[in-house]
């Protein structure tokens, strides 16, 4: 498992273990403050996973879009400045909904 560890007073509201198009596996995390995601490294024989670096972190306030997109292959896409990442959740709407409750979008 990952040791994410949420800023003092920091709460996790989501967390999944997930792929994101370009960086490949890790967990997303969405605190009442940021989206986080953190990679993961793999391995099929043992099924386990070695965590990796937190290649994705955004305050919420830096969120400029979030959409779910996909029927059969579900993405929860948020663009932040000029990134966009598309992330592999099994419920992208309930991330989506998540996240634009905490910011404010509608």
């Amino acid at each position: 498992m990952v040791s994410f560890e949420p800023a003092p007073g920091e709460k996790v509201i989501l967390d999944e273990d997930c792929a994101e198009d370009k960086l490949r596996s890790g967990f997303l995390f969405l605190t009442d403050r940021r989206l986080v995601f953190q990679k993961t490294q793999g391995r099929m024989a043992t099924l386990s996973k070695k965590e990796g670096e937190v290649v994705v972190d955004i305050p919420l306030n830096k969120i400029s879009s979030v959409r779910a997109e996909g029927f059969l292959v579900k993405k929860l896409v948020v663009v932040s400045g000029d990134k966009t990442y598309k992330f592999g959740v099994f419920n992208n709407g309930k991330w989506e909904r998540q996240i634009k409750q905490l910011t404010g979008a509608s």
